[in-house]
């Protein structure tokens, strides 16, 4: 059982750490998107569609990034059912 038990905190520790490093990654993603915009905004030499094209990368920037996170969140819950049936599973003696 103590291996179960090892592999869960593994996990743990792999998710949190993962939490951690994500969000650091967002925020300077977040900053980095905010100065960009104060520099669109501030270049009028720049045209409508490439403010557009700069905007509409950004969009996608995010949408990947929360599709990424659940992803990874998904499997994360997986791994942990898994060890957990197999925990329970072997304490039972199957």
């Amino acid at each position: 059982m103590d291996q179960f038990n090892l592999l869960k905190q593994m996990i743990d520790f792999n998710r949190t750490t993962f939490d951690n490093t994500f969000g650091a990654a967002c925020m300077l993603q977040e900053q980095s998107e905010k100065m960009m915009n104060s520099f669109v905004e501030q270049a009028v030499w720049i045209p409508s569609e490439g403010k557009k094209a700069m905007n509409d990368m950004t969009a996608m920037f995010r949408k990947g990034c929360s599709e990424f996170k659940r992803a990874v969140d998904e499997n994360f819950s997986k791994a942990e059912s898994y060890f957990e049936q197999s925990g329970r599973s072997q304490a039972q003696g199957v």
